[in-house]
């Protein structure tokens, strides 16, 4: 959440000062408890800090331990006894009276273990290290990609930030497009590409990669992938219930670590089980706490107040809901966002409620995980069993996903058949020729529709939906850099310990309705929570919707004709095509609002008005 931003010389003229105190001051939108600075030659460090830990009342970066390594760092570290441990038995022994703040405890590992300090670190991080013995920049971001990174190097001279538009904000940086992540945008709502922005000259630093700079180049390289583990077999059921509990326990204390919390709640199954954890967690650490829920209701999922408000009654937290809703006339207001953003008319309306939501909480739980870890590959399981010669497995796994629920499984197999959807995307048409032939993109329409490959042998799909781009879009979508609010969302079901137990357990029973939840869970929740189905999206349904925001004549605007025929563009869509041509509007009400044409022209930043960079 803490701004961060770096300027490294290598041809060693002297950062300016001004500019380094500009660029800090630009993240204290993201980190209004303090603002830092610090230079030595040419490097140049500031911070913007946001307290949301206990550590960080103590927290003063820039840091250094030795006036030789200076670390500038958005960082919550998890497992922190075990880390410390490992510290000391490699030789850092002041451990007792230092401040032990994440800034610090990253710093001291780098002194013990150089670039492979990330493999000892756990949490969600972005950072840069400044090594002035060496000349050298190491920077790092976290497994999963949770915190953003971006950077830039333009001739000898590299700025890095864990804000996008702090970095457009260097007067250097130009706004040129990267046609390929504009055309991925207009196909997929994402950037496909981890390494690169819908700028062409800056960058992404990939999740679970490091990089070195020196006036030599610079050297990337992932440090972690998403490991392939042998499947758990455990001899009691209820071995998998005690460690399921145990593990999120862990990760749910690693990211409290404060007195207030809020959780964005539904009425399923996966937010509540954070909240039931939460609130045993914090009943037994503390006297005085807040531990509170929300619920947006969305149209399309009627319950979902209902049952969040019967969980908060159950667990006896406070519980308060809101009705989501978009703005009509979305594109005829102003307002900015770092990229595309593929639900640009429900920014205007979001926004509001996003400051909102700062000023009640510092830290928010968001629950996405479990549907992706926990997905029932069945096929895979029973074949993997039959292969390795696991019957009294396979054939107790079959008894006990039979009974997990009163329904018998693939049921709807055989009501619905396998007929396609009538909504299935199509390839827009509007699309100018001229792009779509120079980068290719019917084939790389076609590889995005095929069946995504992976490598799992038992839980293939589930493994598979960890490596796509949506995680980064769903991160850098409740990022203070989209919200424009104070707060910090924290997802304890990507903890990397949690995560790789769910892949590893069998599908059969545990992923039926992720069966092993609703047990972990039995007596926790109420049972009408344990026992809802898991409610379809009916796609048509949403789609005729949203269908009026595509109602009025598709207006030209600045730049927009570089990706679009706008002759094909007027007109109501067919209903498959909505989504598309809503991202057709959302990039050109992009390219009017967040790429300025003078000096004079400025955005709102929270509650802060802030100067834009022209552009070249």
């Amino acid at each position: 959440m803490s701004g961060i931003v770096g300027i490294v010389q290598f041809d060693r003229k002297a950062v300016e000062p001004r500019l380094l105190r500009d660029l800090t001051d630009f993240l204290s939108f993201r980190g209004p408890d303090a603002q830092r600075t610090w230079i030595k030659g040419g490097v140049g460090f500031g911070h913007a800090l946001f307290k949301t830990t206990e550590e960080s009342e103590r927290d003063c970066q820039p840091f250094t331990l030795d006036d030789n390594s200076w670390i500038v760092a958005d960082a919550r570290i998890d497992a922190r006894a075990e880390l410390i441990s490992d510290l000391k038995a490699a030789g850092e022994c002041d451990l007792e009276r230092s401040s032990g703040t994440d800034a610090e405890l990253i710093l001291r590992a780098y002194r013990c273990w150089d670039s492979a300090c990330v493999e000892h670190l756990r949490g969600d991080f972005a950072f840069g290290i400044w090594n002035d013995g060496r000349q050298q920049l190491f920077c790092a971001r976290d497994h999963l990609g949770v915190k953003p990174f971006y950077y830039v190097q333009i001739g000898s001279r590299l700025i890095f930030s864990n804000t996008l538009d702090c970095v457009r904000h260097h007067p250097l940086v130009s706004s040129r497009l990267n046609d390929l992540a504009i055309a991925d945008f207009l196909l997929f709502g994402v950037n496909q590409d981890p390494a690169t922005t819908s700028y062409a000259e800056i960058q992404r630093l990939p999740p679970a990669h490091r990089a070195n700079w020196s006036s030599n180049g610079m050297q990337l390289s992932r440090y972690w992938s998403l490991p392939i583990d042998e499947p758990v077999f455990y001899k009691h059921a209820d071995d998998y219930l005690d460690q399921f509990r145990h593990l999120l326990r862990k990760a749910v204390a690693d990211r409290l670590r404060t007195s207030q919390v809020w959780i964005f709640m539904s009425g399923g199954l996966d937010s509540p089980t954070l909240a039931a954890t939460a609130r045993d967690l914090m009943h037994k650490r503390r006297t005085n706490f807040d531990l509170r829920a929300f619920t947006i209701i969305q149209p399309f999922f009627s319950d979902e107040g209902r049952y969040a408000k019967a969980v908060a009654t159950h667990l006896k937290i406070p519980h308060c809901c809101r009705s989501a809703g978009t703005v009509e006339n979305w594109e005829e207001i102003p307002f900015s966002t770092p990229e595309p953003h593929p639900n640009a008319w429900n920014i205007p309306a979001e926004r509001r409620f996003w400051q909102g939501l700062g000023t009640y909480s510092r830290v928010f739980f968001f629950g996405e995980g479990p549907d992706n870890a926990l997905h029932f590959d069945w096929h895979p399981c029973i074949s993997y069993l039959v292969r390795h010669g696991f019957y009294r497995r396979l054939l107790a796994g079959l008894a006990a996903t039979l009974f997990s629920q009163g329904y018998p499984p693939f049921w709807w197999r055989i009501r619905n058949g396998n007929s396609t959807s009538d909504t299935e995307a199509i390839f827009p048409p509007w699309i100018e020729s001229s792009l779509e032939s120079r980068l290719r993109l019917r084939d790389r329409w076609a590889a995005f529709n095929s069946t995504p490959v992976s490598a799992h042998p038992l839980r293939p799909v589930g493994y598979a939906s960890f490596q796509v781009p949506l995680w980064q879009a769903l991160f850098e979508g409740l990022d203070p850099a989209t919200t424009r609010a104070c707060f910090e969302v924290r997802h304890p079901y990507v903890d990397l310990q949690l995560l790789r137990f769910m892949l590893a357990v069998p599908a059969l029973p545990w992923c039926r309705s992720k069966y092993l939840m609703r047990r972990a869970m039995r007596g926790r929740l109420p049972r009408e929570v344990l026992r809802r189905r898991k409610t379809a999206l009916d796609p048509a349904s949403v789609l005729e919707q949203i269908a009026g925001l595509c109602a009025k004549p598709f207006l030209p605007g600045p730049g927009i004709r570089e990706y679009i025929d706008l002759d094909r563009a007027s007109g109501v869509p067919a209903i498959n095509l909505i989504e598309s041509n809503l991202r057709a509007r959302a990039l050109k009400h992009w390219l009017q609002n967040s790429l300025p044409a003078d000096d004079n022209q400025a955005e709102e930043l929270g509650d802060r008005v802030i100067r834009q960079d022209p552009t070249p």
